[in-house]
């Protein structure tokens, strides 16, 4: 008879995500994963497979829950521009430990770079899912006036995807929050007509 599974396997997977999060694929070891997920080294591969297909579903669960924060985020706001200056501003995390590890999506692609198809292929079909919102924003912008309208709309979405992963580079190097802020206000400020 099988025993049952003794453990969360959401849990364990959150716990896991932190680890690669933190240290990164190659700087993780088996030994750290089962540390911090407090299973046996059987459990990890019976529930998740192997170090890199945790490292995967890590990754996606990842980029699902930032990507869902990032379009709230871009959704509030009493304009659209304040939506966009709101998703940078929520870029910078509020406390120093979430700001050391950056972002996932980010780290993955400094240490992938667009090596690992998979790795790749979730982190595309992040970025998409939030340009697309973020696409949308900007039109909306420069349909109120506040964006001017002569700006190519792909060309802004670029440049505030740019500018979000230097805000998570930076905060992971260690530049202090007004400072990110300073830098996210100014990005804004740039967009607006009149600027």
């Amino acid at each position: 008879m099988v025993r049952p599974r003794e453990f969360d396997r959401d849990e364990a997977l959150d716990r896991a995500m932190r680890v690669f999060w933190s240290k990164g694929y190659a700087g993780t070891s088996t030994e750290d994963l089962l540390a911090a997920m407090e299973i046996g080294r059987q459990s990890l591969y019976n529930a998740f497979g192997d170090k890199r297909k945790l490292y995967l579903e890590a990754l996606e669960r990842y980029q699902e829950q930032s990507i869902a924060g990032h379009i709230a985020r871009l959704s509030r706001g009493p304009s659209a521009l304040a939506g966009i200056k709101a998703l940078l501003l929520g870029t910078i995390a509020a406390s120093a430990e979430e700001r050391e590890r950056g972002c996932m999506g980010v780290n993955s692609a400094a240490e992938f770079g667009t090596a690992d198809a998979d790795v790749t292929a979730i982190r595309a079909a992040g970025a998409k899912r939030l340009r697309e919102s973020l696409l949308a924003r900007v039109r909306e912008a420069q349909s109120n006036g506040e964006i001017d309208a002569s700006m190519d709309a792909d060309e802004v979405a670029l440049f505030v995807g740019a500018t979000m992963q230097s805000l998570q580079l930076n905060a992971r190097a260690g530049m202090a929050p007004a400072a990110l802020r300073r830098l996210a206000r100014f990005a804004v400020e740039r967009l607006a007509v009149g600027a």
